[in-house]
């Protein structure tokens, strides 16, 4: 008997109710050669900087290495490097989330620029979706998230779907709470014959007031940002110039007070990057 059951992972892609795959927008999970790749990119970087700092010790009083000292060379390396990339694929996950989900985002709000023009010159609902696509699919590649969303639509309507329950499950699978909101108000007033135009313009408006908001506070924080970034790249520059051009110097870097001072700057550096995402991680 088992006592304790794996977790079950969320799926990346569902079955829509016309067995057409639809992407999970929630999660992500990288194939085996992209965590590789990543993992390789951390890892080597990561070892660059354990040697950096921390090679070289155990030499003997006359500055000469060790046995200890080639031991470390190779242990410390590649412990620093396998943390790196540990802690860097959940990183990057996140970050291809967040660009997956921006992309979506700014192409749903053209999705709704369209059909409200088509609503406007007279189209009913199911038809402004098939003419949004036509245009959709000029702007955008055919591999584009709306274009693949469209299509399950389309197929869901062809069978005689509820147009509202497929945007349900468009707004859930999305993760995002402006295609969420939407997809909820929609259900509510188009059977009960509001006024799905307005609801829709009325959407697009907020969500581009809210992506002009969202640029503004970007470039006000990139150059925060780019300074962020530099803090934390100026000192393995530095600690790299002094052991290249000062040997001697830098054999402090090696000793015991050396090693702590050492270790203790890296765990503030890495906490002040974190902190300083998250400040500048500014939710709308």
């Amino acid at each position: 008997m088992k006592l304790f059951k794996k977790k079950e992972l969320e799926p990346q892609y569902y079955l829509s109710a016309t067995n057409m795959e639809a992407l999970n927008y929630k999660v992500y999970y990288m194939s085996k050669p992209e965590k590789l790749f990543y993992f390789m990119t951390a890892f080597v970087i990561g070892a660059a900087v354990g040697y950096l700092f921390y090679g070289g010790i155990g030499k003997d009083e006359y500055g000469n290495a060790t046995v200890v000292t080639h031991l470390l060379n190779i242990a410390i390396p590649l412990v620093v490097g396998m943390l790196a990339g540990k802690m860097f694929l959940p990183i990057r996950t996140k970050q291809i989330l967040e660009k997956r989900r921006k992309q979506l985002n700014l192409q749903f709000r053209d999705m709704l620029d369209g059909i409200t023009t088509s609503l406007g010159a007279g189209n009913n609902v199911p038809n402004s979706f098939q003419a949004v696509y036509g245009d959709l699919k000029v702007q955008y590649e055919e591999d584009a998230f709306i274009i693949k969303e469209l299509e399950i639509l389309l197929s869901g309507i062809g069978s005689n779907f509820d147009i509202e329950t497929l945007l349900e499950d468009f707004g859930r699978r999305s993760g995002i709470d402006d295609i969420t909101s939407f997809a909820n108000v929609f259900k509510i007033c188009y059977r009960k014959g509001g006024n799905i135009q307005e609801i829709i313009q009325s959407t697009h408006g907020i969500l581009s007031k809210k992506m002009e908001i969202k640029e503004e506070i970007a470039t006000t924080v990139s150059g925060s940002k780019m300074d962020q970034t530099i803090m934390i790249i100026l000192p393995i520059i530095l600690v790299g110039m002094i052991k290249v051009m000062s040997p001697e110097f830098a054999a402090n870097f090696v000793t015991v007070t050396g090693l702590i001072a050492t270790t203790i700057s890296v765990g503030l550096f890495v906490a002040a990057y974190y902190v300083g995402k998250a400040i500048m991680d500014i939710k709308i």
